[in-house]
């Protein structure tokens, strides 16, 4: 018994003796990748990445250096990893609306939006209202506008209210029509316009702001139903990559709902927030955030005019396919000016609807009035066609042309119809932009466009529809090199929200916010990257989400 006890207590000593094994420290080295992120004025290449246990990057390594020992490891199995891409002109209610409602993206005839129409009603007999979006008349093989009789002979004894994909036109029903007291007598609106037929009736379809004299009688979502529909869109998102959105023009219960989820850890990514001009004056301070945490309110966002596609764009000069027409033109330089005094006073950042050349001169010059607010980095939202004299303008006076690559290649088969060969040349100009000195933020405006950004970083370089066309591209001398357009949907979308200190590369002390995707978007066919497939996507050092296995 005696030599037992003096065997043990010789082994308690030892291995009191013997030193602990090193704590490792915390974190995730994600290793085995073939990654890419800005750095300053170049690329850099890396094959592992470091994300401390607070979710910021610690280190990259480049191929050759020593991994650090960490407490977890994760095997990228040669996946390309990119920083987490930023779409930087979105809506995210709408996206989940346009899920949850009748969705008329991709239609080819009025008979095929009428049956998915007729499809949903009957599927949702309780909804006091069939609201949806999407429909493209042009897509139809007589390109005709629709009218409310075509919903009219569906016999649905409800209201129907449907948007154009792009946001700026919209059809009704009689009935809805008839709840919002619509008649052969109702005037249209400055900036709208209520389309009649022969004898003064309404048609049923309504252009720009003559929408709100049907949508003011529309039931408002409950903040439950915003919440619902907020969450569709955050999943799909994630799936695509995004890991931070701009939100392009949000009402004060979308701004509730959204403080709500920031407080209660609920936002999945991340939100940049863009107040609509009715909820702006309602708003109190900014709600700032340099892009640490999920949620930033300190803009606004204001309208000039509307679209090309339905000639609501305004114009210097007519329509080339529609003489007598300039479009409209929602505000005047001194209205528009009021509106910005207001905000730069507030401290928000004005973010500017502006498509045709009329309107991006009113845009540039009251930003050029506005020198005491050039540090707040105001935005002209899609920068369409300018007028190339005034292409300079955007740098002189600290504009950001926020621009979606994917309606250059939505609308070549239109835009030069509609604004002649000259005027064509300040058109969808990133390449004229980018070599004036100006910063361009990249984006989609979803659901106007698709929300994945692989089909924006695609037509950006290649200057092409998903089906490659036309050969070479449109207008291909404005197109981008592939670092360029990660760049305008990384780094650059992160200036033009005052976040590029946290966000939009993978730098040491920046959030790690990246994906995993399956091919070489920079080294790859440019013809290609459209059919890139998001593996992972991780946001503040967590997977947020993981592609399900085949």
């Amino acid at each position: 018994m005696r030599i037992y006890v003096f065997v043990a207590s010789l082994l308690g000593l030892a291995a009191c003796d013997k030193p602990a094994p090193p704590e490792l420290p915390g974190g995730t080295l994600i290793e085995n990748v073939n990654g890419y992120s800005w750095t300053g004025d170049e690329v850099r290449t890396f094959v592992a990445l470091n994300v401390g246990e607070d979710g910021a990057v610690v280190a990259t390594y480049s191929s050759g250096e020593t991994l650090p020992e960490v407490a977890n490891r994760y095997d990228g199995q040669g996946a390309t990893l990119l920083p987490g891409l930023i779409d930087a002109h979105g809506h995210v209610l709408a996206l989940g609306q346009a899920r949850n409602r009748v969705d008329l993206v991709g239609t080819q005839s009025l008979d095929d939006a009428l049956k998915r129409i007729v499809d949903y009603a009957g599927a949702q007999p309780q909804a006091p209202w069939i609201l949806g979006r999407g429909w493209n008349q042009v897509l139809w093989p007589d390109q005709a506008f629709p009218s409310a009789a075509d919903l009219d002979r569906l016999a649905i004894e409800r209201p129907v209210w449907l948007r154009r994909i792009d946001g700026h036109a919209a059809w009704a029903n009689s009935v809805a029509m008839a709840a919002a007291g619509i008649s052969a007598s109702t005037p249209d609106p400055h900036g709208g316009v209520i389309a009649r037929d022969e004898n003064g009736e309404p048609t049923g379809l309504f252009v720009d702001t003559a929408m709100e004299l049907v949508e003011r009688v529309i039931p408002d979502p409950t903040r439950a139903q915003i919440r619902a529909d907020l969450q569709t869109a955050f999943a799909e998102l994630l799936s695509l990559g995004l890991t931070s959105v701009h939100d392009a023009g949000i009402s004060l219960d979308e701004a509730a709902v959204y403080s709500e989820l920031a407080q209660q850890g609920e936002l999945p990514l991340r939100i940049y927030a863009m107040l609509s001009e009715s909820a702006f004056p309602e708003f109190g301070d900014p709600v700032i955030d340099d892009g640490s945490g999920h949620l930033a309110i300190r803009s606004v966002k204001a309208y000039l005019d509307g679209a090309l596609g339905s000639r609501g764009a305004a114009l210097k000069a007519d329509y080339s396919d529609d003489p007598g027409n300039r479009g409209l033109l929602f505000k005047n330089i001194e209205q528009f000016d009021q509106l910005v005094s207001n905000a730069v006073g507030r401290g928000f950042q004005v973010n500017v609807h502006a498509i045709g050349d009329a309107a991006n001169h009113v845009a540039l010059e009251v930003f050029d009035r506005h020198k005491d607010g050039r540090h707040l980095r105001h935005r002209i939202e899609h920068a369409q066609i300018i007028d190339v004299e005034e292409l300079e303008r955007f740098a002189e006076t600290s504009v950001i042309a926020s621009m979606q690559p994917t309606h250059a290649t939505s609308d070549k088969n239109m835009a030069e119809d509609r604004v002649g060969p000259q005027r064509i040349a300040g058109g969808y100009a990133w390449r004229k932009l980018l070599d004036r000195g100006a910063h361009i933020a990249a984006g989609s405006d979803f659901p106007v466009e698709p929300a994945n950004p692989m089909f924006g970083l695609h037509a950006a370089v290649s200057r092409q529809d998903r089906d490659n066309q036309p050969p070479g591209g449109w207008y291909p001398q404005e197109a981008l090199t592939p670092a360029e357009a990660l760049r305008v949907f990384t780094l650059d979308a992160a200036f033009a929200a005052h976040q590029e200190q946290q966000l939009g590369s993978l730098e040491p002390g920046k959030r790690a916010d990246f994906i995993l995707v399956d091919r070489d978007i920079l080294k790859g066919p440019a013809d290609q990257i459209w059919q890139t497939k998001v593996l992972e996507t991780w946001v503040n050092g967590r997977r947020a989400y993981q592609r399900p296995a085949p």
